[in-house]
């Protein structure tokens, strides 16, 4: 999500030394630049490079108990709500323009659920390893 400057911020869910997974706050610089011919300059940040995407959607009510992320996915909620708690016991909310980067593929993982009251469609895409 942006905030209103030259930076846009996600979360990471990620396995720690300690076999748990975590959250931590990232935020990417963006730069100026001439992205598309013939219109003024767009802030970009630099490119994380993804190998497919697909959309993602899950019913009202659903719930995943703990597993690891499957791949590094960038989880971007487009509407919905879900709720994702990290083997370390912090819980976080997801609503629309939500945006998590998943990359706790080992360890315990995480659970996650659909806390909206409809279902939830988000945009998933794999990045390739880190």
């Amino acid at each position: 999500m942006m905030d209103g400057g030259k930076t846009a911020r996600y979360l990471r869910l990620y396995t720690g030394n300690d076999g748990d997974s975590h959250f931590e706050n990232v935020e990417v610089e963006m730069t100026a630049v001439d992205f598309a011919p013939s219109t003024p300059p767009l802030d970009l940040s630099a490119f994380m490079p993804a190998k497919q995407c697909a959309f993602f959607s899950g019913p009202a009510g659903w719930i995943g108990d703990w597993h690891p992320s499957s791949e590094r996915n960038l989880f971007i909620v487009i509407s919905g709500e879900w709720e994702v708690e990290a083997s370390d016991g912090e819980i976080r909310r997801f609503a629309s323009g939500s945006v998590l980067l998943a990359e706790d593929t080992t360890g315990k993982g995480h659970r996650s659920r659909v806390i909206s009251d409809k279902a939830s469609l988000a945009l998933l895409i794999q990045l390739t390893e880190a």
